[in-house]
């Protein structure tokens, strides 16, 4: 066929609960981990992984669903959506069975990598299945309705955490990804026909390679620092001069490519710009503040899986919260009085955990995480839409592959330089107290809080334990005044961002404005031509 099908409306809402039940698994995938990293670090029941180990499970994910999604929707033009949505939900249940039954931090590294090539053809192809859906008012709806699975991730995935980790081992938070997979292919299958574009982009592998290269070169650079704690090591600065040097001959291959999937031109736009560098660096201090938390709860603090899953849900229920009321707040008055007082109060709430202790009640330490989920929602979803909106319609689907890829290298890179951060710290904190400890057990010590409770323990010394909670802490208070700063400098630029913007005249919002931030209907007709439907 080449128009679009007109679907009944009760096939429109079981696909939309399809593509919400998609969504969901990768929201869980992104929460679920942070309660499993102190279980991973458990020399007994875990991997025994250290910090670089640590971050690497993390970011590898991250790093590869950044660097792939922005030209994934390429295969979805030439194939059909719905064909690579399928394939990214089969890719992500086989290596999320890899994760679960990984034999050592090396190869779970390795499964989370594959995992992000799932996630990055799944999340481009449930947007556009989305898009093609819907039309008219009804597709601002749908979209709204779509955006809730987010919020239910972020709340539910701690507390399945903390909840399959109390009864089982730390491979069943992978495992469970298996059934939501079963369930969301039947769906696939059975409900979404195959929308295709008719005008097919290229694909990009130099820019795939070059991204990819580049920003892991860069991640392992970081991550090694800290594992060595010496900045002037060749294997250091070399491979972050690499990773730098990468990434300039991308953007620079970018700029030469005729259509390319990711366009830094876009990004010398003052507004567009600076806006993602500022939504870049809140991301960044956002993941870093979370790693740290991970091992707050639960290593530091002591609490049960279980426990520390639901001690994070005030994070979730003030994102869920914060971006409806951005969002309102913004269409009364606009946005620069709602985004700037929301990321400085952001930014205040990351370097509150400098307050935070082994003593400090649990009311205190719930309220700075509500704080912090509240104030990012209100500035994170108000200030998507506006940068969105300031692009022409039918840069819309590249403005949001530029949007997305920015954010997520901003997490890995806050990942990397988060952690990094903290294990300097804390090898410098505990190196007094392990003068008294046998010389064989003291490079174990000096690796991670972690590995020191398990030598205290073989050891019988209460004290080396207590040592090790302390120069945690010491570590998570230096690196919460350096993500404070950086957020503090994300708020700076995006002052600067909305004041060009604010020096440009506004025009009336059009029908072709209100469609691209969907505030108003829109047109059944597309930009991108019609779109060809297999049929099944």
């Amino acid at each position: 066929m080449t128009t679009p099908p007109m679907l009944q409306k009760s096939r429109q809402r079981l696909i939309l609960a399809v593509l919400m039940v998609c969504s969901l698994l990768i929201w869980l995938e992104n929460t679920v981990l942070s309660i499993t990293l102190e279980s991973l670090a458990d020399p007994v029941g875990g991997l025994g992984a250290d910090p670089g180990q640590l971050q690497w499970a993390t970011g590898a994910y991250t790093l590869v669903f950044a660097t792939l999604m922005f030209t994934a929707g390429a295969l979805g033009d030439s194939f059909g959506h719905r064909n690579v949505l399928a394939v990214g939900l089969v890719i992500f249940a086989g290596t999320s069975i890899w994760a679960a039954y990984a034999g050592d931090a090396g190869q779970l590294i390795a499964a989370r990598a594959a995992m992000g090539v799932g996630a990055a053809l799944i999340m481009p192809a449930n947007f556009a299945i989305l898009l093609w859906t819907f039309t008219g008012p009804g597709r601002a709806t749908a979209i709204a309705i779509s955006s809730t699975s987010t919020g239910v991730g972020m709340a539910a995935g701690p507390v399945l955490a903390g909840l399959l980790l109390s009864h089982f081992w730390w491979g069943s938070v992978f495992l469970v990804n298996v059934p939501i997979v079963v369930v969301a292919l039947a769906g696939v299958v059975l409900l979404v026909p195959n929308f295709r574009s008719p005008t097919v982009r290229p694909l990009d592998p130099a820019g795939i390679l070059l991204s990819i290269s580049g920003l892991a070169a860069l991640t392992y650079g970081l991550i090694r620092a800290g594992q060595v704690d010496d900045w002037s090591r060749w294997d250091v600065w070399a491979p972050i001069a690499a990773g730098a040097v990468l990434l300039a001959v991308f953007v620079v291959v970018e700029l030469r490519t005729r259509q390319p999937s990711f366009d830094p031109r876009m990004l010398a736009q003052r507004m567009f710009g600076g806006g993602n560098a500022s939504m870049a660096l809140l991301l960044f201090s956002v993941a870093a503040v979370t790693f740290y938390n991970a091992f707050y709860l639960q290593g530091a603090l002591g609490y049960s899986p279980m426990t520390a899953g639901l001690a994070n849900l005030p994070t979730a229920i003030g994102a869920v919260v914060g971006a409806p009321l951005g969002a309102r707040l913004v269409s009364r008055w606009s946005l620069r009085p709602v985004a700037v007082p929301s990321i400085t109060v952001a930014a205040l709430s990351f370097g509150a955990v400098a307050f935070l202790g082994l003593h400090t009640p649990l009311v205190w330490i719930e309220l700075v995480l509500l704080v912090q989920g509240l104030a990012v929602g209100m500035v994170l979803a108000p200030v998507t839409g506006a940068l969105i909106s300031s692009l022409p319609l039918e840069q819309s689907g590249a403005g949001s592959a530029v949007t997305n890829t920015a954010r997520q290298t901003g997490s890995v890179i806050g990942i990397a330089v988060g952690g990094t951060i903290m294990s300097i710290a804390y090898r410098g904190a505990i190196e007094p107290s392990l003068s008294a400890v046998p010389e064989a057990y003291r490079d174990s010590a000096r690796v991670s809080a972690e590995q020191a409770r398990h030598v205290a323990a073989t050891l019988d010394r209460p004290a080396l334990a207590h040592a090790a909670d302390r120069a945690f802490i010491h570590a998570m208070h230096i690196g919460a005044v350096w993500i404070m700063i950086i957020a503090l400098v994300a708020t700076a630029v995006l002052v600067i961002a909305l004041s060009a913007a604010g020096k440009k005249k506004t025009p009336a919002p059009g029908p072709d404005r209100r469609e691209a931030d969907g505030s108003g209907p829109r047109s059944t007709a597309r930009t991108e031509g019609t779109p060809v439907v297999e049929s099944k």
